[in-house]
């Protein structure tokens, strides 16, 4: 396969929101330690966000630092690290996070190594941002993110075999419409809170053309701490699989 195995790996609340106030109860740090399990349990190479998840949970909307008299960076990718244990995969298709370091840590994961995932709507400035910082980058795709573009660059530039797809929303729909979810890995958190306004599991952008619904095969039932349960599907039936 010229891509990552793909796993799906979400925390959803009985609502099937992946974030809200559910979060900030003490009933979420049993099912938060076993999401954690779980994960590791797949020994991936890499983990992939969305530009939301990514300003809300570890950049804070701070705004990047950049020279726009910057000399002109080299066309197409950039690789500033090789042979990292760990590598977070940032989907940002203009090229707007306020990177401070190249490496984020987060709970008990290894530190990782930040690819930024861009379109070639980035501007020059922000490339040349991401290689002060000595931030990777790869380019795929022209106006909006080609999801099998990506896939595949990640597995060749940084050796990537397996790859957890962790949100939001709309990143996990964009690639499992794409045919490029292998699994779905979910542990659910016996919480709900009733929030209408708070993303979902799966959230198509209003920016893509109508989407096919998506069959799954469950494969595995495992009652996790804190009266979680993890659930793993095999994905059956896609537009492009």
């Amino acid at each position: 396969m010229d891509r990552p195995y793909i796993v799906c790996h979400m925390m959803t609340a009985l609502d099937g929101k992946i974030t809200g106030p559910y979060m900030n109860t003490a009933a979420i740090k049993g099912p938060a330690q076993e999401y954690e399990r779980t994960n590791a349990s797949y020994k991936p190479q890499a983990w992939l966000c969305g530009r939301v998840t990514t300003d809300e949970n570890f950049t804070f909307y701070k705004k990047p630092a950049l020279d726009e008299d910057a000399p002109a960076v080299p066309a197409g990718d950039y690789v500033a690290v090789q042979g990292a244990e760990m590598h977070y995969v940032s989907v940002d298709a203009s090229g707007r996070i306020g990177w401070e370091s190249n490496t984020l840590k987060y709970k008990d994961r290894p530190a990782a190594h930040i690819i930024e995932v861009l379109t070639e709507k980035a501007g020059n400035a922000y490339r040349a941002f991401l290689r002060r910082m000595k931030i990777s980058y790869i380019v795929a795709g022209e106006d909006q993110l080609d999801c099998q573009l990506a896939a595949e660059k990640l597995k060749a530039l940084f050796k990537i075999e397996t790859l957890m797809l962790s949100g939001g929303g709309f990143i996990n729909w964009s690639f499992l419409q794409a045919g490029l979810v292998d699994e779905l890995s979910l542990v659910i958190a016996p919480l709900a809170d009733g929030e209408n306004k708070t993303p979902t599991l799966f959230e198509k952008s209003d920016f893509l053309p109508a989407s096919a619904p998506v069959e799954f095969a469950l494969t595995h039932v495992d009652k996790g701490l804190g009266d979680s349960l993890w659930l793993r599907y095999k994905v059956i039936s896609t537009p492009r699989a």
